[in-house]
C-alpha cells in the first residue's frame, strides 16, 4: 500500500467526476465566461476579500500580479523584490523575468516563514519596493507585525497563499494581510481545479489591470465605465474596440471547466481544511516526544490547514535515516517545496546577487514533507504516526 501526497484528483471525486460530464454534454461554451465569473464571485466570499481573478494556474497568478503592478507603475524596472527564500521557483521567477531584482529573505526554523525579525535585518542591507512573501505548508510567520512594516516603509506587500487557503492568524484568513494574494488550485493542492489559480485584492484597479493581463491587454472582460475611459484616452473607435491592445499581457485564461469544479470543490473547502487540520494534530502529539525532529511554533495560528507535514532534522545522517524508513513503507516524502531557492539552478545562473539563507538551506537539505490529505484513512494515518515514533 502506498501512502501518496494526494490520492484522488478531487474530493469526492466520483461525485464530482459524474457532475462535471453532465456539465461539459450540456454546455453551449467552454472557454472563459459565466462560470469563471461565478467562481470569482463565490471565491471572493469565501476568502473575504472584495475581487478575485481567475486564472489557468497560481503560476500564472504570480507571473500576472507581478506584472500588473509593473503595469500600473506601482513598481518598475529595476527595483528591489523581496521574496522568501523557502517556496516555489515561480513565486521567484516572475521577479527575475520582469527585470526585478529577487532579494531573498531567510525563514524561521520555527514556523517555516520569514518573520518581522528577519524582514527588519534584511531592511538595514536592501530598501525594498515590494515583498512576495510565500504563507508554507498552511503556516505564517507574524504577518499581521510584518505587514505593519510594510505598510509604515511604503512596501508592497504580496502573499503567494498556494500552499495555505484556510489557514489564519488571529482570525484573519491568510492571503488577507497584504495588497493582493494568489492562490493555486493545482491537482494536489487544499483545492483542486485540475490546474488553476487567483488573485485575490480590495483594489478595483489592480483587478481591472489583472483582467487585461489575463487576456491579451484587451477590455474586453472590463467594467463598462473602464473601458469607455480607455478607449476615450487612446481615441480607439467600436469598429476596433473589442480588438484594440492596451498593455503589454498574454493569455492566461482558465475555462468554464476549471470554474465548474473549483465550484463543486468550493463547497466542501471547509471540510477539507477540518480534516487536514485534525491529522496535523495527531502527528504533532506523536512528534514532540521524538528529540529527532526539529519542533515548529505554531502557537500564534488560531487555525492551520497544513498543506503537508514537514520534517527538520539536526543533522544529515538522521535525515537519511528517516528518509529510508518513510520509503521502506511507501510513504510518499517529497522536499520541502522547492527547497532553498538560491540552491537552485536557475537562481544560480541568471539571478545578479549572492546572498546566504542558512535556515532555508538547512532546511534544503535535511528536511522533507510527508501526505496530510483529507482522504487518509486510520490505517494510513496509524502507519506514518508508527513512523514518527
Amino acid at each position: 500500500m502506498v501512502i501518496k501526497l494526494m490520492k484522488s484528483t478531487f474530493y469526492n471525486e466520483e461525485e464530482t467526476k459524474k457532475k462535471l460530464c453532465d456539465f461539459i454534454i450540456n454546455s453551449k461554451q467552454l472557454s472563459m465566461g459565466e462560470k469563471c465569473l461565478e467562481f470569482e464571485k463565490k471565491f471572493s466570499e469565501y476568502q473575504g476579500r472584495k475581487y478575485s481573478v481567475f486564472f489557468n494556474s497560481g503560476s500564472s497568478a504570480n507571473f500576472a500580479l507581478i506584472n500588473a503592478l509593473i503595469n500600473l507603475k506601482l513598481i518598475k524596472s529595476g527595483d528591489n523584490v523581496g521574496f522568501s527564500a523557502l517556496t516555489w521557483a515561480t513565486n521567484v521567477m516572475p521577479i527575475m523575468q520582469l527585470n526585478l531584482n529577487p532579494i531573498p529573505l531567510d525563514i524561521s526554523l520555527e514556523h517555516l516563514n520569514v518573520s518581522s525579525e528577519i524582514l527588519i535585518k534584511k531592511l538595514e542591507e536592501f530598501n525594498l519596493n515590494a515583498l512576495f512573501i510565500t504563507n508554507l505548508l498552511g503556516f505564517s510567520g507574524d504577518l499581521d507585525k510584518i505587514e505593519k512594516i510594510c505598510q509604515d516603509r511604503n512596501i508592497i506587500l504580496l502573499e503567494d497563499n498556494c500552499e495555505s487557503l484556510g489557514s489564519e492568524l488571529k482570525n484573519k484568513k491568510l492571503g488577507n494581510h497584504g495588497f493582493a494574494s494568489t492562490f493555486s488550485f493545482f491537482v494536489g493542492h487544499h483545492l483542486s481545479t485540475i490546474e488553476g489559480g487567483m488573485v485575490c485584492t480590495d483594489e478595483e484597479e489592480l483587478s481591472e489591470m489583472l483582467k487585461m493581463v489575463r487576456a491579451h491587454g484587451w477590455d474586453r472582460d472590463l467594467l463598462t465605465v473602464r473601458k469607455d475611459k480607455l478607449r476615450k484616452e487612446n481615441n480607439v473607435d467600436n469598429f476596433y474596440s473589442r480588438y484594440s491592445f492596451y498593455v503589454p499581457a498574454f493569455n492566461l485564461r482558465p475555462t468554464e471547466i476549471q470554474a465548474f469544479i473549483g465550484l463543486e470543490q468550493l463547497k466542501y473547502i471547509d471540510e477539507m481544511n477540518r480534516i487536514r487540520n485534525e491529522n496535523m494534530i495527531k502527528f504533532e502529539n506523536v512528534i514532540k516526544n521524538n528529540p529527532s525532529f526539529k519542533k515548529l511554533n505554531l502557537t500564534h495560528m488560531n487555525f492551520v490547514s497544513n498543506f503537508a507535514y514537514p520534517l527538520i532534522f539536526h543533522d544529515k545522517e538522521t535525515f537519511e535515516q528517516y528518509k529510508q524508513k518513510f520509503q521502506e513503507k511507501e510513504v510518499e516524502i517529497r522536499p520541502i517545496v522547492g527547497g532553498s531557492m538560491i540552491e537552485q539552478p536557475f537562481f544560480k545562473k541568471y539571478a545578479n546577487i549572492n546572498s546566504s539563507c542558512h535556515n532555508a538551506k538547512m532546511v534544503h537539505q535535511q528536511g522533507f514533507y510527508f501526505p496530510n490529505n483529507p482522504e487518509l484513512n486510520d490505517e494510513e494515518i496509524e502507519i506514518i504516526c508508527e513512523l514518527l515514533k
